[in-house]
């Protein structure tokens, strides 16, 4: 008689009880979501799949919404900050790993403390400052508060410490400056770090309502998330509609994600704490 091939133990199966029990209430209100926005128009959110499956809730939301102006305006700002953090976090990342210099450490704390100041306490300074150039109600206040961002500089700077420093000797040895060692030494190897902070950046972004709340009243520039916004004020009693909606904008960061979820994994458990 063959034996089965699964062994499990006490511990594994409390563990996968644990992570199915996990799965099952973070993806119950995404079923929630996609089965009402399939329901007839005034239906109540339900767990349970509609009777009469339409797409007549995606056409009225995607024509409602004006999602075509609105994707077009979140995914040019999603993709602008994005280079930028890319950019400026590879930079200063590679500085505070590689380079030394008076100040570094100071510097590298003041980079640590920006993580723990939320957003919306600067919103009166860099409303101030958009103001006087000029930027207010244009794609500029969208993009420049957030082109730099500490977190992408610490996550660069950790993973930069993680890669030998015999490569970068070799580069040395064999006539590169700084900028060729970072560009074709580090970065080709930094790239589960670059995928993992291209995702966060880029669905922090296009989930982002309070820069285009604040910063912006023009309607063409309208980004999804505004989009959704107003679409609960006019129709808040038509959940199948707002149902459709959400998942009109859910859909492209969930499809990036998955593409990038590989990268994703690796960039995350291969960034460890070094001094």
């Amino acid at each position: 008689m063959m034996k089965s091939s699964w062994n499990f133990k006490s511990g594994d199966i409390l563990s996968l009880a644990v992570l199915l029990l996990g799965a099952f209430i973070v993806l119950l209100p995404l079923f929630v979501v996609f089965f009402t926005s399939f329901a007839p128009p005034g239906a109540t959110p339900d767990i349970t799949m509609p009777r009469n499956w339409s797409l007549d809730n995606y056409n009225d939301a995607w024509q409602r919404g004006k999602f075509l102006l609105a994707f077009a305006n979140s995914t040019l700002v999603a993709i602008a900050v994005t280079a930028f953090q890319l950019i400026t976090s590879a930079l200063a990342g590679y500085a505070l790993a590689r380079l030394k210099f008076r100040g570094k450490q100071a510097l590298l704390l003041v980079v640590l403390a920006t993580l723990v100041i939320p957003f919306q306490l600067l919103v009166i300074p860099i409303f101030l400052v958009l103001k006087w150039g000029h930027l207010i109600n244009t794609y500029g206040a969208l993009i420049l508060p957030t082109a730099v961002n500490g977190f992408g500089i610490f996550l660069l700077r950790q993973y930069f410490q993680t890669i030998p420093v015999e490569l970068e000797e070799a580069a040395i040895i064999d006539g590169a400056n700084r900028l060729q060692i970072l560009w074709r030494v580090l970065l080709p190897l930094a790239r589960p770090a670059l995928v993992t902070l291209f995702l966060f950046t880029f669905i922090a972004e296009w989930n982002d309502l309070f820069k285009p709340l604040v910063f912006t009243t023009r309607p063409e520039l309208r980004t999804v998330q505004l989009a959704l916004a107003e679409f609960q004020e006019q129709f808040t009693n038509n959940w199948p509609l707002m149902m459709a909606a959400v998942t009109i904008a859910t859909v492209p960061v969930m499809a990036l994600f998955l593409i990038g979820q590989r990268q994703f994994i690796r960039g995350i458990a291969t960034t460890g704490i070094k001094n």
